[in-house]
């Protein structure tokens, strides 16, 4: 079983970190599957707008509900996400895939649901899996994982080669530099 997860602080830090990876693995010629996400300003609402791209190369899911700016309740919208996961799971099902990378590990996973059955799918198929993880269901993951689960630093030198060394291919650059910039909120 091959699994590794990541967290960083700061709102989105993670979500950056993961399309960096994706961007320099894609370059590379490995075949991605899973989700990165990229939040965007939700003027008159509380928080952001939360949308998953899924790999390889689409469609884009907002998986967040616009609740109003007074709102307290979770933003994220379980049928969005469900729908990401398809198709998702799709991709996994087609084959010829490298690295299962997901966004987040959050509280759909944590409670059974979301991203956990295919992450577990995965694991079956003997790929690689990458996840992003909140400190709050990290417990959960350990659990899910039975203590399995590596942490990798938020690092990206250190990410893409724990993808090498899982056999995921990897673009060679000048000192460890991003290959590619084409995703849209990879700054």
């Amino acid at each position: 079983m091959k699994i590794a997860y990541t967290k960083s602080s700061g709102p989105g830090a993670t979500d950056r970190l993961l399309t960096r990876l994706a961007e320099r693995l894609e370059e590379g010629g490995a075949r991605l599957c899973g989700t990165i996400q990229v939040n965007h300003d939700a003027p008159g609402q509380r928080g952001c707008d939360m949308d998953v791209t899924v790999l390889p190369d689409g469609p884009v899911v907002r998986i967040s509900q616009a609740l109003g700016r007074h709102a307290e309740g979770c933003r994220l919208d379980p049928e969005a996400l469900e729908r990401a996961v398809s198709l998702t799971s799709d991709v996994l099902e087609g084959g010829a895939v490298d690295l299962l990378l997901v966004n987040k590990f959050g509280k759909h996973e944590a409670a059974g649901g979301g991203y956990r059955t295919l992450i577990a799918r995965a694991l079956e198929l003997d790929l690689p899996v990458l996840v992003g993880l909140g400190g709050q269901n990290a417990e959960a993951f350990h659990a899910f994982t039975g203590g399995m689960g590596e942490a990798l630093p938020s690092d990206l030198r250190a990410l893409v080669e724990w993808c090498r060394e899982a056999g995921v291919p990897v673009a060679e650059s000048a000192e460890g530099a991003v290959v590619g910039s084409g995703r849209q909120g990879a700054a």
